[in-house]
């Protein structure tokens, strides 16, 4: 029986070797591998940089000497806050959701109106 001629899933390259071999080396392993997972890793990418850009306004936003402000939804917009992504929720005993992006949070007030906070991490 004639032993078949097997190639490489990426490149076409003829292999050589073990019989269960797939790729003829490892850029060629982990270029096809990259190409299958590249939706999903450009879903989760777009997603944590939408997270680490909330943050990093709140951060903006909220004074290093100040642990709460208050701040208007237009001031949040305006920057390119996107409310959609949040990483944790924080419930209190009330009741009141605090939104977070790591260790900053916000919390929506009356009036289009914010408290911005940040989580002390000591």
């Amino acid at each position: 029986m004639p032993e078949e001629i097997k190639s490489c899933l990426q490149c076409g390259k003829v292999l050589h070797g073990r019989s269960d071999k797939k790729f003829c080396d490892d850029y060629c392993r982990n270029n096809y591998n990259n190409q299958l997972k590249a939706h999903a890793n450009n879903y989760m990418r777009n997603i944590n940089n939408s997270l680490n850009k909330n943050r990093r306004i709140l951060e903006t936003l909220l004074p290093v000497d100040k642990e709460k402000i208050t701040v208007q939804k237009e001031k949040l917009s305006h920057e390119g806050f996107s409310f959609k992504y949040f990483t944790h929720l924080l419930t209190t005993k009330k009741g009141a959701n605090y939104f977070y992006c790591y260790d900053y949070g916000y919390i929506p007030l009356e009036n289009d109106w914010y408290l911005l906070v940040r989580k002390n991490l000591d």
